[in-house]
C-alpha cells in the first residue's frame, strides 16, 4: 500500500509540474529600461503620485504579470492600458513586472 501511495504523489507533482507555468529568469534592468512609459502614471519609482493609478512598486510579480497579459489580450479592458500594453511581448511583461516587484514598496 506505501508503495502505491508513493506512485499517486509522484502523478500528482508530475501533472502539477506540467499544469504550470514555466518559470523564466526576467531580466529586471531590461524591465526597468521598458518601463519608462509607465512612469508617466505610475510613478519612476513605482509609486504613483496620481490617486486613480495604482502603485506598482513592490506588487508580487506573477499578479503584474497577469494584469499586464490581461490588459495585452484584451480580457481586461482599460482605455489607456490596453494600448500601452499592446506591443508588449511575454518577455517584455516578466521584465517589466520583475523591475516593479524588486522595488521598494514604501519608494526608497
Amino acid at each position: 500500500m506505501k508503495k502505491n501511495h508513493s506512485n499517486l504523489l509522484c502523478i500528482v507533482f508530475a501533472t502539477a509540474g506540467l499544469m504550470s507555468p514555466p518559470i523564466l529568469a526576467a531580466d529586471i534592468a531590461a524591465g526597468k529600461a521598458k518601463s519608462v512609459a509607465c512612469g508617466a502614471c505610475h510613478g519612476s519609482n513605482g509609486i504613483s503620485m496620481i490617486p486613480m493609478y495604482p502603485n506598482l512598486a513592490g506588487q508580487k510579480e506573477q499578479y503584474l504579470i497577469l494584469q499586464m497579459k490581461a490588459f495585452r489580450d484584451g480580457d481586461r479592458k482599460n482605455m489607456v492600458m490596453a494600448p500601452m500594453a499592446a506591443g508588449l511581448s511575454d518577455s517584455d511583461i516578466a521584465n517589466i513586472s520583475a523591475y516593479y516587484a524588486s522595488l521598494d514598496p514604501a519608494g526608497k
